[in-house]
């Protein structure tokens, strides 16, 4: 019996991994942030990328739903 007790005090409490951190949905983006994201992808003539960015954007997405949709070329 006393070598459990020994054992159990040698171990260290677990500290949890985002003790300090933020938790939470995250703030949404400012508009000077749209803004240079469209820029940006303006620059580096990332049509797809900036259709999708602007679909996300105006219609409110999240991340995860941006990223499961299809992009197809229409005939």
């Amino acid at each position: 019996m006393q070598k459990s007790n020994e054992q159990t005090s040698a171990v260290k409490p677990r500290q949890p991994w985002n003790k300090g951190k933020f938790t939470g949905p995250k703030p949404p983006l400012q508009a000077r942030h749209v803004w240079a994201i469209r820029t940006r992808l303006q620059l580096a003539e990332r049509k797809r990328d900036l259709a999708l960015f602007n679909l996300a954007i105006d219609s409110k997405l999240r991340g995860c739903d941006v990223v499961s949709l299809k992009v197809g070329v229409a005939s």
